[in-house]
């Protein structure tokens, strides 16, 4: 078992690197992709933990596969690029990429800050104090907002509030600072990494225009897609799996596990809580 898609407090999850990796290690997974949303600051800290954790049964250890996840600028919905299997980010490609993703850490904070003048501004009494203090040791987003307009009693729970107030489109959305897919892939590819299109059903496009938007992304340079995503349904999945195999995507698997933030993403598990299966390390092969 593995898990090609996680995050920790080092964006938005609610585990630190070091406890994910030992969360992990508890369920038997061989290998796990640390995919924070815009940030490679957990990765360190993940690889050290994996390094210095018990061996598996064979005597191996766990693999950390070094990722990001970057928010692709698109429209009508959300376009999210998996950067897999990085390099060293010492040299002038790893550089690049972290110039870019400290400039996206910083729009991202000024982001919160315009959503939480909205909410306040609404009459809802809360600060950018109490958003840090439901953050706790993660990077303040969305799903932490969420969680406060729940306790305001604003919204009924954290999936009522995206769909009512946080969601594009709604009263309290604010567009996100994204990088232009070219540039995005471009700065992945330069620090190693194979390029792979998260959860395609959030591009919430058709499935015709899914297969040209597809066919471009291949022409693009994009090596794959995430397939299997535990947000969609199972049959969507294996129909997404072929539609990658006919255009030669490499496909991948994960369980975009957040921790209690989305207690219903299970670490190691994805569509239909199937177990994510070595097979799909095949992805990552050069």
């Amino acid at each position: 078992m593995i898990d090609l898609h996680s995050h920790s407090t080092a964006s938005d999850g609610s585990l630190s690197p070091t406890a994910l990796v030992a969360m992990a290690r508890e369920r038997g997974l061989r290998a796990l992709a640390l995919t924070d949303h815009d940030t490679v600051a957990g990765l360190a800290e993940a690889e050290a933990a994996a390094s210095a954790s018990e061996a598996l049964a064979d005597g191996s250890h766990l693999r950390l596969i070094r990722g990001v996840e970057i928010e692709i600028a698109f429209e009508p919905g959300e376009f999210h690029l998996l950067g897999l299997d990085l390099g060293p980010l010492d040299g002038p490609g790893g550089k690049d990429l972290l110039d870019a993703l400290k400039k996206l850490g910083s729009a991202r904070a000024a982001r919160n800050r315009r959503i939480m003048q909205k909410i306040i501004d609404a009459g809802i009494a809360t600060s950018m104090e109490e958003l840090e203090e439901a953050a706790g040791n993660s990077r303040p987003g969305r799903p932490h907002i969420a969680s406060l307009l729940v306790k305001h009693k604003a919204a009924k729970n954290r999936q009522d509030a995206f769909s009512r107030f946080l969601a594009k489109g709604r009263p309290y959305y604010e567009p996100k600072d994204c990088l232009a897919l070219d540039e995005a892939l471009e700065l992945v590819k330069a620090a190693g990494g194979l390029a792979i299109v998260a959860h395609p059903l959030s591009l919430f496009a058709s499935w015709t225009r899914l297969s040209g938007l597809m066919d471009e992304s291949k022409e693009l340079g994009i090596d794959g897609i995430e397939a299997y995503h535990p947000v969609a349904k199972l049959g969507q999945c294996r129909r997404l799996e072929a539609m990658g195999r006919e255009r030669g995507f490499m496909i991948t698997a994960g369980s975009d596990y957040h921790g209690a933030v989305r207690p219903e993403r299970r670490l190691g598990r994805t569509a239909g809580d199937l177990n994510i299966e070595d097979s799909f390390l095949e992805a990552l092969a050069r």
